[in-house]
C-alpha cells in the first residue's frame, strides 16, 4: 500500500489499496474471533494503530484526488455522487462499503 501505487495505477492502484486493507480488516476479525473461542491473548493494539495510519494515509489521497480533479474541471460532483451510490448498491446492499469486482465491466 502507499502513494506510488496510486500514482502509477490511478484509481486501480486505489482500489488494490483499499482491497488490501479490507482484506488485512478481515484477518483481524478472524484473529480477534479466535481469541474469543480459544481463550488466548494477542497483542493488537499495533497492528491496529498501524492499519489506522494506513486509512488515514488512503483517506489523504482519496480526497487530494477528488479536490484534484474538482478543481481542474475533470469531476462533476453530482455524476460522482451518483456514481458512488450506483457502485455502492451494486453489491447487494447500500452500505458505504463494495465488495464487487473492480473492474469496470
Amino acid at each position: 500500500m502507499g502513494w506510488g501505487r496510486m500514482l502509477l495505477l490511478g484509481n486501480l492502484g486505489q482500489q488494490m489499496d483499499i482491497q488490501d486493507q479490507q482484506t488485512e480488516i478481515a484477518d483481524l476479525q478472524r484473529q480477534l474471533r479466535g481469541l474469543r473461542t480459544q481463550g488466548g491473548a494477542i497483542d493488537l493494539s499495533a497492528r491496529v494503530d498501524q492499519l489506522e495510519r494506513e486509512l488515514d494515509e488512503m483517506r489523504l489521497y482519496l480526497t487530494a484526488l477528488i479536490r484534484y480533479l474538482a478543481e481542474k474541471g475533470g469531476l462533476n460532483k453530482a455524476d460522482f455522487a451518483r456514481l458512488v451510490d450506483a457502485i455502492d448498491g451494486s453489491d447487494g446492499a447500500a452500505d458505504a462499503a463494495y465488495r464487487g469486482p473492480m473492474d469496470a465491466g
